[in-house]
């Protein structure tokens, strides 16, 4: 399994691996058909794709027969961390007091995002008054 740290996925990547994600194994031609309606790629393009992204440590494959059968290496939540704290520290400087102020400032925040957002800091007060991290 990857580092947190060594995750990095691109906007196209994000396709393969949500596909895996959602069920795994899948085939290429699985991948191909699901990517196609998504993204419009072709086959070749999908193809191009989960190469690279085998190559690259993010997704694995085995033999399966008649047809490869991939899985992904990285975990959903994982990449979630690494690409949010990289969008944090790339847009608003790592302040997430200037992240909310601009969903503020947009009004965009509904009355439901308030009450959650009250509850993850409620929650995170609480966790943080047991020593937890």
């Amino acid at each position: 399994m990857k580092e947190q740290n060594e995750i990095n996925i691109s906007n196209s990547e994000w396709y393969v691996m949500e596909c895996l994600w959602e069920a795994s194994p899948k085939t290429l031609m699985q991948i191909v058909e699901e990517c196609g309606k998504k993204a419009g790629w072709a086959k070749s393009t999908c193809t191009t794709m989960v190469k690279r992204m085998d190559a690259k440590g993010l997704i694995r494959h085995e033999e399966g027969g008649r047809a490869k059968l991939f899985y992904p290496v990285v975990r959903r939540e994982d990449v979630v961390v690494r690409q949010t704290k990289d969008f944090l520290h790339r847009i608003y400087q790592g302040s997430v007091g200037m992240l909310m102020n601009t969903l503020v400032e947009q009004d965009g925040l509904t009355d439901e995002d308030i009450d959650e957002l009250e509850q993850i800091l409620e929650q995170c007060k609480k966790r943080k008054g047991k020593g937890e991290k």
